[in-house]
């Protein structure tokens, strides 16, 4: 009998990583996601995943403490090994963020250490942790931003941490290679979630410049994003590799 294939996705609870776990559910993957606080919206999303035929679960994680990376990934091989019977997961998706929103002259040192920690230090452990238990063939998905290719006053430091994933993704692809796993970026343009404090969202005024430099003449929704996540998993895409791919409407072409 064949097994089901297992994601492993950071920071699933709401937003972007809500829709991908949802859409790795609806294409028959299980989930393993973590949350950072909320427990109460992380469960409900398993919930939602399980009413799919999905088996799934959520960890407290914090993206940005590099010494709790241990005890994580022990949690992960106790559950895999109890629950699933298997020793392994087969996709990472490296998607837990938080918004940086500050003038590079303005940008303090902890505000930096924070992001970077989270957005770049953090992803480079996490999955150099996670390698000895991802298969063979298996997938890595990082998340970039359209901020890596386009400049916005005040994203210095988050999008400049983005362009250092995009760089990091294609070494993975190289180097991981001989195990037959692929490495990619999904880049979001600018979505309506509740990161950043909802901005994109409930701004009106912000709303609708985005949507001026949009070809396709909206804000992007999680809807947008999700399943290409979920794409990158299947068999379908299994020769598209250290690649970065822009989700974003045709945003600032």
């Amino acid at each position: 009998m064949a097994t089901n294939k297992i994601a492993l996705l950071t920071g699933g609870s709401r937003g972007l990583g809500k829709n991908m776990a949802i859409h790795l559910a609806k294409k028959g993957i299980d989930v393993i996601l973590t949350y950072n606080s909320n427990r109460e919206e992380a469960d409900k999303v398993v919930s939602q995943l399980q009413s799919l035929g999905r088996k799934a679960t959520a960890f407290q994680f914090d993206a940005g403490c590099i010494r709790s990376f241990d005890t994580f990934i022990e949690q992960i091989k106790q559950y895999l090994k109890e629950e699933t019977g298997q020793h392994n997961f087969d996709f990472l998706i490296n998607n837990a963020g938080t918004a940086l929103y500050a003038p590079f002259m303005e940008t303090t040192e902890e505000q930096f250490d924070t992001a970077y920690n989270i957005h770049y230090k953090g992803v480079f452990f996490l999955t150099q942790k996670a390698l000895p238990y991802l298969n063979d063939g298996g997938r890595i998905i990082n998340i970039s931003s359209g901020l890596a290719r386009f400049a916005s006053p005040g994203a210095s430091a988050y999008g400049a941490m983005k362009g250092a994933i995009e760089v990091l993704t294609r070494y993975l692809a190289k180097e991981l290679g001989h195990r037959g796993i692929a490495a990619n970026v999904v880049a979001p343009g600018a979505i309506e979630t509740d990161f950043g404090g909802g901005r994109v969202r409930d701004n009106k005024e912000t709303n609708a410049q985005i949507a001026a430099v949009t070809a396709l003449g909206r804000a992007g929704v999680p809807d947008d994003i999700g399943g290409v996540v979920a794409f990158l998993c299947t068999e379908e895409a299994k020769w598209i590799n250290g690649q970065r791919i822009e989700v974003s409407g045709g945003m600032n072409l």
